[in-house]
């Protein structure tokens, strides 16, 4: 079908090692990044969407983007920009390591026994751990970006950057959080 994103990232060449991730991910965009919400009639149905769609959608989730997909769009094509310029690799690589990195591998439920709530450790499925890095990475942007002089791209930028390399950030720590309150509750 497409074998680009936004016309110049080529795809063929990315790869998923974790095998979870792999199921859930697509990097196959349906048209121009923009599938009309046909994913939403069945349950796993969007895991059949591209990443990057997954990641214009996490941007909208806010009072100051919401529903505005052009806007969105705009933000993440700038954002593999300056990607490209900072490490001379494929942005769609580094979405896909720090998708791999920032998504928790286990996290806590409560339990009610009796009166009391309980937490216990539960293993994250693969489709919560893609859906979960795509939100930390998305809400690691807009926290930088929110009463500052960096633009929304150059933030969401260095988040992808960071985490790819599983370096300190807002969704690394995030995972990190979750992780150790799952060990925690052991």
């Amino acid at each position: 079908m497409f074998d680009k994103i936004f016309d110049k990232w080529d795809i063929t060449g990315v790869k998923i090692e974790d095998v979870g991730v792999e199921k859930h991910s697509s990097l196959q965009p349906m048209s121009a990044l923009h599938s009309g919400g046909r994913h939403a009639k069945q349950q796993f149905e969007q895991s059949k969407v591209c990443l990057v769609e997954r990641l214009i959608n996490r941007l909208m989730r806010t009072e100051r983007n919401a529903g505005k997909k052009l806007k969105a769009y705009k933000i993440v094509e700038n954002a593999f920009d300056l990607i490209y310029d900072d490490t001379k690799k494929n942005p769609v690589q580094l979405l896909v390591d720090a998708i791999q990195n920032a998504g928790p591998r286990e996290e806590t439920i409560r339990l009610r026994f009796g009166g009391i709530l309980v937490p216990k450790p539960v293993d994250v499925t693969s489709q919560r751990k893609v859906d979960q890095a795509l939100l930390f990475i998305a809400h690691g942007a807009q926290k930088c970006a929110f009463k500052s002089k960096r633009s929304i791209e150059r933030c969401l930028a260095d988040e992808i950057i960071s985490a790819a390399k599983n370096a300190k950030c807002y969704s690394i720590s995030k995972r990190e959080e979750k992780e150790r309150m799952a060990r925690a509750a052991r």
